[in-house]
């Protein structure tokens, strides 16, 4: 791609993304401006905005990547991240904006009473932010050396700087703009260059998806490595090499032929290989080659991932109740004005994700067959943004590419912007007192941990990454929403019990998969999918603690929150939102109006 092209895609995001926070900056004057928008934002701009952070790199990137290397199995990814609001809908929505609350760790105080539990999901509320943002960054900075060779860290500051800067500023009601506009140039930046890629698809004859061959090079392909990258060849194969292979050096020469015999082969950062047509792609190491009908049968352990049964089912927990767990999309239903709008935006946004959703399938399904290569590099979290441009010659191959980076960077900048948002209000009301100016420093603080992270490690597939901070969201937040919202019988300490249980299961399997990588037998997969048994031990936990401590139970505190919770605004007045966030005005002394 043309990297002055990639640049002006880029900037068009970052402008387009300052001018709508300034605007909001405009409007942005009450403390509760900052942290809910005055919960004045409509179903249908809320649910925009919802799937404007919600389409994160994992969405836009991820998916397809996952797709592409693994098989149709990766499919529970998107369907669990659109089924999850489902939950969200039927147990979550309504009562969780009736409760008044600001954040999490206001709802865990004003429904159990402890601040102790309430500092617990403060930093829980931090570790499932940053895990959610440190793949968002590397995303940004994957994005930024595809299109244009930039070291991989610059992407990673450049959306770190403009996100923090817009929830510095303009706080919820900048950033609901921001993301509203960033859905829809999303769904466009996808949508359209996968028209162009099935056309493409289908003048080249349209090849089979699922025949009995595994990927092989359509044509002659030069293959350009960015990173040292370690690759299995399963046939005999003679290449053309320039650049650093096998331990030897071939640069400042013409192409050297090369014989690559079966086995792995080492090349090096910034080496080309060119393949003769009709020989099968050899593929990354950790990455078993699959037949096309091996790669769309269901649980068939396409590209060598151990016991797809199990992960399919852990992936599906993970996301289907992680989702009511995470941080910086609860915090948008209390931006709603009341319990029936906040189901509304729900509804609408599950439309919403279903649409977006069958797009980038089409991209993991394509690109084994048109661009293969990426099997080879490791790179098929790229594919959304290469195939365009190798599919459609000349300049309109170079501006659907731009127009899919325009897209990523949209991604990457509107989910980072709700997540700095969420860290930045539990920081500034736990910590600086809820202030406007607090709000504003919390808010440069968020940034930082995550972008040290991103610069300091490779990472995981960036689907895979996301799905760690979902299986922490299920085993923490989940049990704590579902019992504090329908059970009356939840304790302080049976909340604590089993946010440290389930959280910290599910923290540790993700820093052990973090340090170690991929790897092989139960072990392997149930530290790298650990939603499947954290989240039972989160409630069991729960349960059972509140059963044995129910003498800590204060009924006439329980039942007027409940009551806030459950009952319709039909019925009796919602207490107006105050001045500042509920918990600070009950450390201070004010009193806050009791439920009708």
């Amino acid at each position: 791609m043309n990297p002055a092209l990639g640049l002006a895609a880029l900037a068009v995001v970052i402008v387009a993304t300052i001018a709508f926070g300034v605007y909001g900056l405009r409007l942005s004057r009450a403390t509760s401006d900052f942290y809910v928008a005055s919960r004045e934002i409509s179903p249908l701009w809320n649910a925009s905005a919802i799937g404007g952070e919600y389409l994160s790199a994992a969405s836009f990137l991820g998916v397809a990547g996952l797709v592409m290397a693994y098989g149709v199995d990766m499919l529970a990814y998107p369907v669990g991240y659109t089924a999850g609001y489902l939950v969200l809908l039927l147990l979550v929505a309504a009562p969780l904006r009736r409760s008044g609350a600001y954040t999490l760790p206001d709802f865990a105080e004003e429904r159990l009473g402890s601040t102790a539990v309430r500092r617990v999901a403060g930093v829980l509320v931090a570790v499932i932010a940053w895990l959610y943002l440190v793949p968002q960054l590397q995303g940004a900075g994957l994005t930024l050396q595809t299109v244009t060779g930039a070291p991989r860290w610059t992407g990673a500051v450049v959306v770190a700087v403009v996100v923090t800067g817009v929830a510095a500023t303009g706080g919820m009601r900048s950033v609901t703009l921001v993301q509203g506009f960033q859905f829809w140039l999303k769904l466009t930046a996808i949508a359209v260059p996968a028209v162009f890629l099935v056309l493409a698809w289908r003048s080249a004859g349209a090849p089979a998806l699922t025949g009995q061959d595994v990927p092989r090079f359509s044509h002659s392909t030069v293959v350009r490595i960015q990173d040292p990258v370690r690759f299995d060849v399963t046939e005999p194969v003679t290449v053309r090499v320039r650049g650093g292979l096998d331990g030897t050096d071939y640069r400042g020469r013409p192409e050297q032929a090369v014989r690559l015999a079966d086995g792995e082969h080492s090349v090096k950062g910034g080496a080309s290989l060119t393949f003769p047509a009709g020989v099968p792609v050899p593929h990354q190491v950790g990455l078993a080659p699959a037949s096309g009908a091996k790669w769309a049968a269901p649980l068939s352990g396409a590209g060598g991932r151990s016991h797809p049964l199990y992960a399919v089912y852990s992936i599906l927990l993970a996301t289907f109740l992680g989702t009511m767990g995470l941080p910086h999309v609860l915090v948008r239903f209390y931006t709603n004005p009341d319990g029936r709008a906040a189901r509304r935006t729900t509804l609408l946004v599950l439309v919403l994700l279903s649409v977006f959703y069958l797009i980038p399938t089409v991209y993991g399904a394509l690109g084994r067959v048109l661009a293969p290569q990426l099997l080879l590099t490791g790179q098929t979290d790229t594919a959304v943004l290469v195939l365009p441009q190798l599919t459609q010659a000349g300049e309109g191959g170079k501006l659907l590419a731009a127009l899919a980076t325009a897209g990523a960077f949209a991604a990457f900048v509107s989910t980072a912007s709700g997540l700095t948002v969420s860290v930045a209000g539990v920081v500034a009301q736990d910590l600086l007192r809820g202030s406007t100016r607090g709000f504003r420093w919390a808010s440069l603080a968020a940034g930082v941990p995550p972008l040290v992270m991103a610069t300091a490690t490779d990472g995981l597939p960036v689907a895979d990454a996301i799905g760690l901070a979902f299986a922490v969201a299920a085993s923490s937040f989940c049990p704590l929403l579902v019992l504090g919202i329908w059970w009356r019988g939840l304790t302080d300490l049976g909340a604590l019990a089993g946010l440290v249980a389930g959280g910290g299961l599910a923290a540790v399997a993700v820093v052990l998969t973090s340090v170690r990588g991929p790897g092989r037998g139960w072990s392997a997969a149930l530290l790298e999918q650990p939603a499947a048994w954290t989240v039972p031990v989160a409630f069991a936990v729960m349960v059972t603690v509140s059963l044995l401590t129910r003498h800590r139970l204060s009924a006439p505190d329980v039942d007027r929150v409940m009551l806030r919770m459950h009952l319709p605004e039909e019925v009796g007045a919602q207490p107006a939102a105050p001045a500042v966030p509920v918990p600070a005005a009950r450390r201070t002394g004010i009193r806050r109006p009791s439920a009708p």
